[in-house]
């Protein structure tokens, strides 16, 4: 009497919360998507740009450094780059410290 009837579920209901627990996910999927091509695949592209650009330093290219400094690459190995900051004065820096090539010509004092 205190104890009420179990009943079998029918087959459509197995299917209707299948549905239901893929309909959970759906958000988290797009959010993983949208996150991917707005930080991630940005993020990617930059990186093996600089990469590119640091196998194609060469002699007499003008660069500016991590730390802000301008100068004219005078010789380039596997790692180090040694940068003329002024007539005479040369830096050694790191090849990731380089940020970023400029156009021949920026510098003329060097």
């Amino acid at each position: 009497m205190f104890i009420s009837n179990a009943y079998a579920q029918t087959t459509g209901a197995a299917d209707a919360s299948l549905m239901g627990n893929l309909t959970t996910f759906v958000p988290l999927i797009l959010m993983f998507v949208v996150m991917y091509f707005l930080m991630i695949r940005p993020q990617q592209k930059r990186a093996k740009e600089q990469k590119a650009m640091m196998d194609a330093l060469a002699r007499g290219d003008e660069v500016v450094t991590a730390g802000g400094i301008l100068g004219k690459v005078s010789k380039v190995t596997d790692i180090y780059v040694t940068v003329e900051v002024s007539t005479g004065t040369e830096i050694v820096v790191q090849k990731s410290a380089i940020t970023t090539l400029l156009p021949k010509g920026t510098l003329k004092g060097l």
